[in-house]
Order: structure tokens, then sequence, then C-alpha cells
């Protein structure tokens, strides 16, 4: 490994930990969001706790939290896909587990599909297709989430086979994303998940 490829590895790692939810929590109502809603460091619970306005500009900051290391980052330091995927991953990582929140983060589906975006647009439009789909059709936003992390390496794999070297990586990827939806999975199963639209009361400062 050259200390270019470490450097992006790291730097992509360090992108992914920005806790933007969190962040905005602070910064807006001057809470924690990992003490309201569902606890999770992610745009769909900063919706349920603060709104659109807020959530909309979170999910884009982590959707680019994906794509930069993966389009921009991983290129400068080494020719292929394999580099940049592993930095796309990294800062999915760094998303799920942040340093600066005592590594609670969220379940990075913004951040994997940002990666999924810059690495297979195809894959992605397929992906964000069912995503879309399931979310409207059910109301699960986590349901949306895993099925659609599923679909990804199969749809990588179809629509471009050029890729194959990093198939590992991509079903690495998506298998972390359903891991981190473990807990929603068990409520999806007892019928207590949380549909999307249901907004949790409004934190006062500092609650």
């Amino acid at each position: 490994m050259t200390w270019a490829t470490g450097a992006a590895l790291l730097g992509s790692y360090l992108l992914g930990s920005l806790p933007t939810s969190y962040l905005v929590g602070r910064l807006v109502r001057g809470i924690d969001l990992r003490e309201h809603g569902s606890k999770n460091l992610g745009a769909t619970n900063l919706y349920r706790t603060l709104g659109w306005r807020f959530a909309v500009p979170v999910g884009l900051f982590d959707i680019a939290k994906g794509f930069v290391p993966v389009a921009l980052i991983g290129p400068r330091a080494a020719d292929g896909a394999l580099v940049p995927l592993a930095c796309g991953l990294l800062a999915v990582i760094g998303h799920m587990f942040s340093p600066f929140v005592g590594f609670r983060g969220g379940k990075g589906v913004a951040t994997g599909a940002g990666v999924v975006l810059a690495m297979a647009p195809l894959a992605f439009l397929v992906s964000f297709g069912v995503w879309l789909v399931l979310v409207f059709a059910t109301g699960y936003v986590s349901l949306g989430s895993i099925v659609a992390a599923a679909i990804f390496p199969v749809a990588a794999e179809i629509l471009q086979p050029t890729r194959r070297s990093t198939l590992w990586l991509e079903v690495g990827l998506a298998a972390l994303i359903i891991w981190m939806h473990r807990a929603n999975i068990g409520r999806l199963l007892k019928g207590t998940e949380n549909r999307f639209g249901r907004r949790a009361a409004r934190p006062s400062p500092g609650a």
C-alpha cells in the first residue's frame, strides 16, 4: 500500500465519520439525536424529530460522503475500481461508527447510496427505484433500504459486469447495511416497525 492509498482510505473514513445529523440536532435545537426518536444518527430519524427542512440537506450531505471518496478521492490514489470502492466502504463504516460520537452513527443507507451512485450508476437507479416503490407501497423505509441493499450487487453484476473484481466489496457493503438493520428486521417481523411520515414529538431545546 502506498502512502497515497493509505491517506485516501483514512481521509474517506474521516469524511464518512462527520456526524451530520448529530451536529444539526445540536446546533438547531440543542439536542442529542441519539436520545430521540429511533436514536439513530440518520436523515430518517432527523426527519421524524426535526422535519424535512433539516433532513433533506443532511441526507444529501450524507450521500456526498459516499460519493466523493469513490468519485474523487480514490481515483487520485490509485488506478482501477478497487481502491475507490474501498474508500467508499470505509466512508460508510465511518458513518456507522463515527469516532466523533462514541462510535455510534447511522445505518449507512444514504452514504452507501452515494457509493453506489459513483461506482455503478445503473445499479443505483435500479436499487433506488426499488427503494422508492417499497417505501411508498409499505411506508417502511427500513424495508426499502434492506431490499435495495440486497439488490445492488446483483444489479451491478448484471448491468456492469466489467466491475466483477469489486463484487466481493459490493456484497460486503450490502451485507453491512443489512446487518445494521437487524433490529428493524425484528420489528418488521413483529409488526412494530415505524412507518415513514410518522414523526416523533418535536423536542424542546436541551431536552
